[in-house]
C-alpha cells in the first residue's frame, strides 16, 4: 500500500528538519574556524602560540584552541569542508550519540596529541577530521546496519585517499600524529558507543521464526512421546488378546 499524500509530506518534513538541526553545531564550529583565522589576517598576529606543543604547560591550552588555529587559508580550507560534510553525517545519523562523540573526538585526539606527538607546535583540525572519518567508517561495520555500512563505504570513496596522512614523511610540514592519534580516537569510540545509537533492525517475521522455531522444538518432543505411548499401547494390545484367548480355550 501507498502512503497517504499527507505522511508522505510530514515525513519530508521531518527529515528537512533534522537535516537542518544536523548542520547547526557543525556549521558553527567552522564558522569560528574561519572566525580565528579571519582575525589573525586583519590584525596581523600569528595564534600558532596556542597549539598543541607536546608535554609541556604551555601546550596544554592547545588541547582546547589548536582545531581552531590554522597555518594559511589553504589548510583552513582544506579542513573545512571535511570537517562540515562529516560532522554533518554524524549528527544526522547518530543523533543519539553524535555530541558525546563529537566532543570526546576533540578532547582524546589533542590530549594523545599532547602525550604522543613531536616537538613542535601542532595547529589544525586535521585530527578532528580523521577521529569523525574514522568513527562513521568502523560504527557502520561495527554495527552490521546496511545503511550505515553504505554511509562507511562512502566514507572510503569521497576521504580513503587521506589513509596516506598517516604516516610519517608522506607530506611535508603535517601533524600526521594528529591525524594517526584521531584515526585511534575514532576507532576507540566506535567500539565504546556500539550499543548507543542506531541499531541493526529486528523484524516481527525474524522473532516469529525464532518463537515458532521454539515452539517446534519443543512440540516435537511431545508429538514424539504421544506416539510413543500409542506405539506401546498397540504393541501391547496382542499380548493382552492372546492371554485372553488361551483363558477362553482353557475353559472351553
Amino acid at each position: 500500500m501507498s502512503k497517504p499524500s499527507s505522511d508522505i509530506i510530514a515525513e519530508g518534513a521531518f527529515y528537512r528538519k533534522k537535516l537542518l538541526l544536523s548542520m547547526i553545531i557543525p556549521g558553527i564550529f567552522v564558522f569560528l574556524m574561519w572566525l580565528v583565522k579571519i582575525i589573525e589576517v586583519l590584525f596581523e598576529i600569528d595564534l600558532s602560540r596556542y597549539g598543541i606543543y607536546p608535554l609541556t604547560a604551555r601546550g596544554l591550552p592547545g588541547i582546547l584552541f589548536s582545531p581552531f588555529i590554522h597555518a594559511d587559508f589553504t589548510h583552513l580550507f582544506n579542513n573545512s569542508i571535511p570537517l562540515f560534510f562529516l560532522s554533518l553525517a554524524l549528527f544526522y545519523f547518530y543523533s543519539e550519540v553524535a555530541l558525546k562523540v563529537f566532543i570526546w573526538t576533540f578532547f582524546l585526539t589533542g590530549l594523545l596529541v599532547w602525550i604522543a606527538g613531536r616537538a613542535a607546535w601542532h595547529i589544525g583540525a586535521s585530527g578532528l577530521v580523521y577521529g569523525l572519518a574514522s568513527y562513521l567508517f568502523f560504527s557502520g561495520i561495527i554495527r552490521r546496519y546496511f545503511r550505515l555500512i553504505a554511509l562507511s563505504l562512502l566514507i572510503v570513496f569521497l576521504y580513503g585517499s587521506m589513509v596516506w596522512g598517516l604516516f610519517p614523511g608522506v607530506y611535508k610540514n603535517v601533524s600526521w600524529e594528529s591525524h594517526m592519534l584521531g584515526f585511534f580516537s575514532g576507532v576507540v569510540l566506535a567500539v565504546w558507543y556500539r550499543n548507543q545509537g542506531p541499531q541493526k533492525p529486528v523484524y516481527e517475521w525474524m522473532e516469529e521464526e525464532e518463537e515458532s522455531g521454539g515452539e517446534g522444538e519443543n512440540g516435537g518432543i511431545g508429538d514424539e512421546d504421544e506416539e510413543t505411548k500409542e506405539l506401546n499401547i498397540i504393541n501391547e494390545q496382542p499380548a493382552t488378546i492372546n492371554i485372553v484367548n488361551r483363558i477362553v480355550t482353557h475353559r472351553i
